[in-house]
């Protein structure tokens, strides 16, 4: 996570309990939780799978410490170093977003929190999230954060899947009447379908894969009857 950019100096008030982080303010708990769970803890210094080098990160996803020094090769941190670590990049991302004025409710802003520290202050600020944030468009806001889910290789990944779904329920948390949100990998396929080798290969092993009753629930939904499923082309 870059926020080397920005120049925030980050407060460094802490209390360790085991390897629970407490902070003065306990802002930023529910953003913790997902970007702990989601980058895993690392101790020891990973190069950047495209390079093979630089950028380094460390501990939960840190890629500068709080002197605006970039992680280095072989570099190693301790789990409570790491929390510390994030906590400075959470309060520097804290302050920008609040700059911003959102209107955000404090869900909305843990969430926001997380996805930030995922893809970068600046692919946030010149994302149309904030666009959305202005007109109040939650659902708009929901699936431009379900975009980013693509690896440097344009590969989707399960991971980063899981992670958007979880920031856009968090988003949505206190919302009384909440929108119909889904990550619509599939609607995505279906309509850049093209009845490809390769689409129809993944078509049949995602089909193998699938409960065969929510299979059936799914075709009679979709009304797929018995003369359009099984004629011939």
């Amino acid at each position: 996570m870059d926020v080397n950019c920005l120049a925030v100096k980050a407060s460094k008030n802490y209390v360790y309990l085991g390897v629970t982080l407490v902070t003065p303010m306990d802002n930023y708990k529910q953003a913790i939780d997902l970007i702990c769970r989601y980058e895993g803890f690392n101790e020891l210094a990973y190069p950047d799978p495209q390079t093979g080098g630089e950028p380094y990160t460390i501990g939960f996803g840190t890629q500068y410490y709080p002197d605006g020094s970039a992680v280095k090769k072989n570099q190693c941190c301790t789990k409570h170093k790491a929390l510390e670590y994030l906590v400075d990049e959470l309060t520097v991302l804290n302050t920008e977003l609040l700059k911003l004025n959102l209107g955000l409710d404090e869900s909305m802003h843990q969430a926001l929190l997380s996805f930030c520290h995922s893809v970068g202050w600046e692919s946030f600020l010149y994302s149309a999230i904030i666009d959305c944030l202005e007109v109040d468009d939650y659902v708009g806001v929901s699936e431009q954060i379900a975009r980013w889910v693509f690896d440097a290789e344009h590969q989707v990944i399960g991971g980063l899947l899981e992670r958007r779904r979880e920031e856009i329920n968090l988003f949505l948390a206190d919302i009384e009447t909440k929108p119909w949100v889904v990550m619509d990998v599939l609607l995505r396929a279906f309509n850049s379908y093209a009845a490809k080798p390769y689409e129809l290969d993944a078509i049949r092993t995602l089909e193998a894969t699938i409960n065969p009753y929510a299979l059936a629930e799914f075709a009679n939904r979709f009304k797929l009857d018995e003369v359009s499923a099984f004629s011939s082309d």
